[in-house]
């Protein structure tokens, strides 16, 4: 089938960025330069990244999508400082990362709550421990202007156990965002969910990134949900080395509706060209595994 040719001003292009300091700039917030991630195997060295170059503005909403197995977690892995590339760099603010912090919270898909605590315990378990100085009354509040933000107040007395799994997810991301993190990591938070818990989702991260702005990086296999909520949609080539292939702007202009941007002939041009880079170009080979 023929490739797709992506219009000039869906594709990202390398610009001289304004600088804000010494050490890194706005448009230079989160950089990975030519990272390679590679493991030892019996049978040699098994590389699952090569060569990765990637630049994410401060505020900046990226998703990054691509087939199992090409890296993607794995990339996340080190945004997060859980691993560090074997060759490389991944900096955040100038700054090279090398272990987990606060300034970088992830979001799993499976939710990562300890099910004998409250939503509240939750929450307030995170914040205890990024601001250990903070009296009891600040913690407090902390932990209640988030869960409101997420539509959760009145279930904080309640276990994860007791609560659908749209609201843990709900209560994940109420905790991320309590600690206040300059980078938010979601490892396919939704994708667990029903379609319609996974849109109402949506709909509450997109309202509180619009007022927060924090940098999100996260990881989908859903391009619709990928052009409702980035800037830009990350494509990544197929494992081992996998690359970066393509960086596709999202033009629509926020806020965002999604019904509205479902009826604009750009969508489908974008969209139907992400899926020809996946099922064409970059098809999955299942035989390789």
């Amino acid at each position: 089938m023929k490739t797709l040719s992506a219009p000039e001003s869906m594709v990202s292009t390398s610009k001289n960025p304004r600088s804000i300091g010494s050490t890194a700039t706005a448009d230079e917030f989160l950089v990975l330069k030519d990272v390679k991630k590679s493991f030892p195997t019996p049978n040699g060295e098994y590389v699952v990244l090569d060569g990765v170059n990637l630049t994410i503005k401060q505020g900046e909403f990226i998703c990054l999508i691509g087939h199992s197995g090409c890296g993607k977690s794995t990339l996340l892995n080190m945004v997060s400082g859980f691993s560090q590339p074997t060759a490389g760099t991944v900096k955040l603010k100038g700054q090279s990362i090398t272990r987990p912090g606060p300034d970088r919270m992830v979001v799993f898909q499976g939710y990562a709550l300890l099910p004998w605590l409250t939503v509240y315990e939750n929450v307030y378990l995170a914040v205890n421990a990024v601001y250990p100085d903070k009296s009891k009354g600040e913690k407090d509040d902390i932990v209640k202007e988030h869960l409101k933000m997420v539509g959760l107040l009145e279930a904080m007395e309640k276990t994860p156990p007791q609560i659908s799994g749209g609201m843990r997810q709900r209560v994940a991301i109420a905790r991320a965002l309590s600690i206040r993190p300059e980078v938010l990591v979601l490892d396919e938070p939704f994708g667990a969910l029903d379609a319609i818990t996974k849109e109402e989702l949506q709909e509450e991260l997109l309202k509180i990134w619009n007022n927060s702005r924090n940098t999100v990086l996260m990881i989908t296999h859903d391009i619709d949900e990928a052009l409702f909520l980035a800037d830009k949609l990350v494509m990544m080539t197929n494992g081992p080395a996998a690359q970066i292939g393509e960086v596709l702007e999202i033009p629509f202009k926020r806020p965002r509706d999604r019904s509205r941007i479902m009826e604009m002939p750009e969508y489908y041009k974008i969209r139907n060209y992400a899926l020809d880079f996946l099922y064409n170009r970059f098809a999955h080979d299942d035989t390789a595994e």
